[in-house]
């Protein structure tokens, strides 16, 4: 009489489980590169002829074309994140993370148009997909950004509640700017770059002008908010709505 080791069994099990997560990772690449050649209207004859399989293999893999169509979408995400994070996190002036951040959003849509216009589109998956990847990457993006606005407010002595909504106003701004400039390529990439982020920051200037605050715009944030920090510490009880120290008010002489 044979008998299973129970070990031996979940050893397969985890073995095998890894075995069709790396297919259907080998899937999506495949899918990614049919996209790019195929254009977004791809069908799952080219996905299937890139991956050096037949349908059935990957419907093997992927429930339906919305599995797969969500799996690329989380890849996608990836390769955007991959380029917006350092832009985001990096150091240096908020003018400055600001051109960086629309630049890396430009760039990933420049060198992927058929994926960008595939996962927008979301027109592959033959029933309606559960999960919004669209809808989640501007989430995701407009909460770094609400972050990073929320600190650049706080740190010089404003109310930071309208960082959310500016963030996630923004994201909407450069992602329709970037879907025209798609279809259109009526300028390079850094002209609408330098368009947008010109916008973006004199936005962000005039609300600092209106409660009578001057930055220099080259000033890297990390010393405002640390500087700010210090100023929040050595601060009276009464001193909470004054500008930090340091700022230069509207019409202050220099």
């Amino acid at each position: 009489m044979v008998r299973t080791v129970k070990g031996g069994t979940d050893a397969r099990r985890e073995r095998w489980k890894g075995h069709r997560e790396a297919r259907r990772a080998e899937f999506v690449e495949a899918t990614i590169r049919a996209v790019a050649r195929h254009g977004a209207d791809v069908g799952m004859d080219e996905i299937a002829g890139e991956a050096g399989v037949s349908k059935p293999v990957l419907y093997r893999h992927f429930a339906d074309k919305a599995d797969l169509y969500l799996a690329v979408g989380r890849r996608a995400t990836e390769l955007l994140m991959d380029r917006l994070g350092p832009a985001i996190e990096g150091d240096g002036s908020l003018r400055a993370r600001i051109t960086r951040i629309v630049d890396a959003y430009l760039s990933v849509i420049e060198e992927h148009p058929h994926l960008y216009r595939f996962v927008v589109r979301a027109a592959f998956a033959e029933r309606p997909v559960e999960q919004d990847v669209v809808g989640e990457d501007k989430a995701m993006i407009a909460t770094a950004l609400t972050r990073l606005f929320g600190d650049f407010l706080r740190a010089n002595g404003m109310d930071s509640g309208g960082a959310e909504p500016w963030a996630h106003a923004l994201v909407g701004m450069v992602q329709n700017a970037g879907d025209w400039w798609l279809d259109r390529q009526s300028m390079s990439r850094a002209s609408l770059g330098d368009y947008l982020s010109t916008i973006i920051w004199h936005a962000l200037d005039g609300l600092l002008r209106s409660a009578g605050v001057v930055l220099d715009p080259d000033e890297p944030i990390e010393a405002r908010v640390s500087g700010a920090s210090g100023q929040a510490g050595r601060a009276g009880a009464g001193q909470g709505g004054q500008a930090q120290a340091g700022l230069r008010l509207v019409g202050e002489q220099s």
